[in-house]
């Protein structure tokens, strides 16, 4: 039968170039409908781009120290924007690689990239490690400009969206301008050049090829690549870096050998995280002070950044030189005579503990104590010349003990306080009332509790290195008051001055008279020069201050200072546990000296105020009547010329 050609009803057969035609019709046309039904779906509710430049975050505290340096930043750090063209070229082709080598070539998203990542996550479900994303440096810009963090679909599917209206929007340069210049490096910083000065301490523009693949490659994860605290970690990310760069033929492998010879140094604390636990301190009182920050805030500190940094060195040396001993813990705490605190160390390693030992531990004192003991004798009349007579004493059922275990007999209350006889400053509590030596110690800025039993005038109170250091300023800015202060004053980034001190603070009280003044300084001199301090004396300075060791070697102290000067310096453990007879006159002492050594020079420091005690002649009438008769009848041989007592400097681990 021949075969039929078409009828009329029967459709012609479609050649192939028709029927691609047809079905290529027939998808776009659903592909468009797909398109506008997600369009509708998923861009209901996108954020607002018109807000694409406005960074919503927490407001950011800049604190400086006294002389304008940078000491901290808490908060969210940004730094102005940085045009790509001043950077190195190595910097975003390094981002390029690792995070989205065809980030030139598509429109915003990368379907092969999408399925690749989702085939990997499926495949290696339940191995443990990250999964991989298929996002691009267009998609995350999006995400990290309008939208939250959460992984869901439909957030997903915004994120394209978003995507193709930036690619429509800004060109790929501006694009990836804006990437480098929003993204998370963690540690608080958000952009390649707040990143580059957090790290490394530098401006972006001066980044080498090794530090840039560092920085790219932390994009995997801040916290998880970081180069402070995961340091191998970070390595060897940075290594795929540079690979993936060489791949993609942005650098060469010589290139990339020359970057590994080069070291890379990261700033171990952040350029911009020193005096951390001073910062904290100052922190807390920003807000009672002007609030929750609500914008941008500068807080101008009493800092010295130098002091601080010797104080720091002084910290650790000290602390790694005792080891043997059990010496594990220290605090330090430098004022002037104002007040100003101007270092400030609150333990060895913040990294290690935040615990602040400066103002948040309490511990006994010991006979660093004793000084509020000889005050409140000195204004009732007393006198360094006094002669007191170190032997047994029995206060109601207590019986305090000399360290040495002995008794030395008659000695002046300088000598007593040099020597820091424990029984002399017993009697002397007892004498004067405890209630009265109480009050001198709250006067001059102790504001721990104070029991007043006799076992509180060998410093059985316990307290903070702030309270000590401010409670011995007096004796060194002639007898004021000098309550520690951290903050000068607080503005906004623009300026506008929020909280001045010099205008809030009140009027300086007296808290120590004449002549009391004079005779502490006298004696609290000689604590430094031929008593239980000698190991903290600085040749060609005038210092003075007091050693304090507490039972079972748990405390050890030295508060010392020079004219508008004061530090107080304690070692101990967290635990309170003892030491292997660590005294104030070994370890801390030692410590003081360190750092002092240091700070001194630059301080520019006075004579200690009140000038020197000189003894009144001892009365003897009838040694007096015996030289009038020998003179009147020309007699006798001439006496020779007194010579000077001379006094052994104790050992360095002479306590107390």
């Amino acid at each position: 039968m021949a075969k039929q050609g078409p009828g009329p009803g029967r459709p012609a057969r479609r050649t192939p170039l028709q029927a691609l035609l047809y079905w290529t019709a027939v998808l776009g046309v659903w592909a468009a409908i797909f398109v506008v039904a997600f369009l509708a779906v998923f861009a209901t509710d996108l954020p607002d781009t018109s807000t694409l430049y406005d960074v919503d975050r927490q407001p950011s505290i800049s604190y400086l120290d006294q002389s304008g340096a940078l000491v901290a930043v808490r908060g969210s750090q940004y730094a102005p924007p940085v045009d790509l063209d001043k950077l190195p070229p190595y910097v975003p082709k390094a981002f390029i690689a690792i995070e989205d080598r065809w980030f030139y070539f598509h429109p915003g998203f990368n379907p092969w990239g999408i399925l690749r990542s989702q085939i990997y996550n499926v495949t290696r479900r339940g191995e443990g490690g990250p999964l991989r994303g298929g996002s691009t440096i267009t998609q995350q810009l999006a995400r990290n400009l309008f939208l939250t963090p959460a992984q869901n679909y439909r957030r997903k599917a915004q994120e394209l969206v978003l995507a193709l209206w930036l690619e429509a929007k800004f060109s790929k340069k501006e694009i990836l301008a804006l990437y480098l210049n929003r993204v998370y490096f963690g540690g608080g910083a958000y952009g390649i050049e707040a990143a580059s000065q957090r790290y490394f301490n530098k401006p972006a523009s001066q980044l080498t090829l090794g530090e840039s693949a560092l920085l790219a490659g932390m994009m995997k994860g801040p916290n998880r690549y970081s180069p402070v605290s995961q340091t191998d970690r970070a390595e060897r990310r940075a290594t795929i870096v540079l690979d993936e760069m060489v791949r993609t033929g942005a650098i060469t492998p010589a290139e990339r050998d020359a970057a590994f010879k080069t070291p890379v140094r990261v700033n171990p604390t952040l350029a911009n995280q020193r005096a951390q636990y001073f910062t904290d301190w100052v922190d807390d009182q920003v807000r009672s002070l002007v609030g929750e920050p609500t914008e941008d805030l500068v807080v101008e500190t009493t800092l010295d950044l130098p002091i601080q940094t010797a104080a720091e060195q002084a910290i650790r040396r000290g602390v790694a030189a005792g080891k043997g001993q059990g010496v594990e813990q220290a605090a330090l705490v430098a004022i002037d005579g104002e007040g100003r605190i101007r270092a400030y160390v609150g333990g060895v390693d913040y990294n290690v503990s935040q615990f602040d030992r400066a103002t948040m531990a309490k511990r006994q004192a010991g006979s660093a104590f004793k000084p509020f003991v000889y005050l409140a004798a000195m204004d009732a009349g007393r006198t360094p010349a006094d002669m007191v007579i170190d032997e047994p004493i029995k206060i109601g059922n207590w019986s305090p003990r000399n360290y040495t275990g002995d008794f030395r007999g008659p000695m002046t209350l300088q000598t007593a306080l040099a020597q820091s006889i424990n029984t002399v400053a017993a009697r002397l509590a007892d004498e004067v009332g405890t209630g009265n030596v109480a009050a001198a110690a709250r006067r001059l800025g102790i504001n721990s509790h104070i029991q007043l039993d006799p076992s509180m005038a060998l410093g059985a109170v316990e307290v903070s290195p702030m309270e000590m250091a401010q409670a011995y300023a007096p004796f060194a800015n002639g007898g004021f008051l000098a309550k520690g202060y951290g903050i000068s004053r607080i503005r906004t980034a623009s300026g506008k001055i929020l909280y001045d001190h010099s205008v809030e603070k009140a009027a300086r009280t007296q808290v120590i008279g004449t002549p009391s003044l004079q005779y502490m300084n006298q004696m609290m001199r000689q604590v430094v020069a031929a008593g239980t301090g000698t190991r903290a004396r600085v040749p060609g300075y005038d210092l003075a201050g007091k050693t304090g060791t507490t039972s079972d070697y748990r405390d050890a102290w030295f508060v010392g200072y020079t004219g508008g000067f004061v530090t107080a310096v304690w070692v101990g453990k967290d635990d309170n546990k003892s030491m292997k007879r660590v005294t104030g006159g070994g370890a801390p002492a030692g410590m003081w000296r360190d750092f002092m050594s240091q700070a001194l020079p630059r301080l520019k420091v006075q004579a200690i105020p009140g000038g020197t005690y000189t003894p009144p002649p001892q009365a003897d009438p009838i040694g007096d009547l015996v030289d009038g008769i020998v003179d009147a009848i020309g007699g006798g041989t001439p006496a020779p010329p007194a010579q000077a007592p001379t006094q052994k400097a104790p050992a360095d681990d002479i306590p107390y």
